[in-house]
């Protein structure tokens, strides 16, 4: 099995579900939370681990710990979604003001960086490794955004996208290539920090990029970015497990490379792939598993879900080979019941408001968590 981790980012606010900022304070008397740039939300991270029993516990006592300090603070909680969904895009809340890199970013992006998200980094050492992955992640990153939109309103309405997050979301540089080899990475970094395109090394903002200690030098897990704040841990638990079966996949089979499989013309292949990985992201950011997409390897077109039970049934042996296949079944109950976002989406379709959606979630989201935590934490967690 491979190591994984994530980073968490969330909102706080009211039950009600008013956002409102305490990074600040948060960061100051709790271990493992870090702070955003704006103050309303707040991201922890889970240690790099091989099990997924015991990341469940790491992904849950977090928020336990973080809802019996808000509680401290008044009658204040965990708000589920990836965007500013009842309010509140208008303005920034700076949470470190005197932090110039926190300047830039609100001078440069306002609001649309205000969002909640789960970015997913899987352990591969070998840098060649690491760069084919990210070439066969970067062509197949929507189907796991699709898994995980959970941002169909903002200021109290719906947008018309799934993940409204990502439908705004800056990324940057505007062109990021596919990583031929790590050498190219290196260059394309280094030219990118000449040319101001990027502030520094982690202003690369793509569906997934590489990552390491020393960037662009020293390497040593694959980040996947786009996906939209994933309320259920279990399911989170099997996107993550979706994805590190397919990342076996490749480092079993050495040819499984978007560059030497896809029927596209050589000629253009490597930028024909990026055109259409940008184009499939905001069609799942639109529609996410309904959304029709074209596939890497011979342009055909087919919704995402369908894509993804493609996926489940190429990978479903390996993660039970490597240990995990219980894990990765729960993605079969998203295709089915639908994500996040599409179930908030049905609920507004029969006469629920955005704001009794958004309560509703902020309920069954804490049910969900005290569950777990009695169930595979410690019982002072829980």
């Amino acid at each position: 099995m491979l190591s994984k981790g994530f980073e968490i980012e969330m909102y706080t606010g009211t039950p009600q579900g008013d956002v409102v900022g305490f990074s600040d304070k948060i960061v100051a008397h709790l271990d493992g939370f870090v702070r955003e740039p704006d103050s309303r939300n707040v991201e922890y991270t889970t240690p790099p681990l091989y099990r997924y029993e015991r990341l469940l516990c790491e992904l849950v006592r977090p928020r336990v710990e973080l809802r019996a300090y808000l509680q401290q603070l008044g009658n204040y909680t965990l708000i589920p979604g990836s965007t500013l969904a009842l309010g509140g895009s208008d303005r920034f809340f700076r949470s470190d003001p005197n932090n110039p890199y926190h300047t830039y970013i609100e001078q440069t992006y306002g609001t649309t960086v205000v969002t909640a998200s789960v970015h997913i980094n899987i352990g591969i050492a070998d840098p060649e490794v690491l760069m084919r992955a990210c070439r066969l992640v970067r062509l197949e990153a929507p189907l796991y955004l699709a898994l995980s939109a959970a941002s169909p309103f903002l200021d109290g309405q719906p947008t018309g996208h799934h993940s409204s997050r990502w439908s705004v979301f800056p990324k940057t540089p505007k062109h990021v290539p596919l990583f031929t080899s790590h050498a190219h990475f290196i260059q394309w970094t280094n030219e990118q920090l000449v040319l101001g395109t990027m502030q520094n090394v982690r202003h690369l903002w793509s569906a997934v990029r590489p990552n390491g200690d020393r960037r662009p030098y020293n390497l040593n897990r694959l980040e996947l970015r786009i996906c939209d704040l994933v309320s259920d841990p279990v399911a989170l638990l099997s996107i993550c497990a979706l994805l590190e079966a397919r990342l076996q996949q490749l480092i079993d089979d050495p040819g499984l490379d978007p560059l030497l499989l896809s029927e596209l013309p050589a000629a253009t292949r490597a930028d024909d792939l990026v055109e259409m990985a940008d184009a499939n992201e905001l069609a799942a950011a639109h529609l996410s598993l309904d959304a029709e997409l074209r596939h890497w390897r011979d342009g055909r077109k087919l919704l995402a879900r369908e894509w993804v039970e493609e996926l489940l049934d190429e990978t479903g042996a390996i993660a039970k080979t490597y240990g995990f296949g219980c894990f990765i079944q729960p993605i079969r109950k998203i295709l089915r019941e639908g994500n996040e976002a599409q179930r908030w989406l049905k609920q507004f379709e029969q006469g629920m408001t955005s704001q009794q959606v958004i309560v509703q979630a902020i309920q069954d989201t804490e049910a969900i968590e005290r569950s777990l935590a009695e169930a595979v934490c410690e019982p002072s967690v829980a």
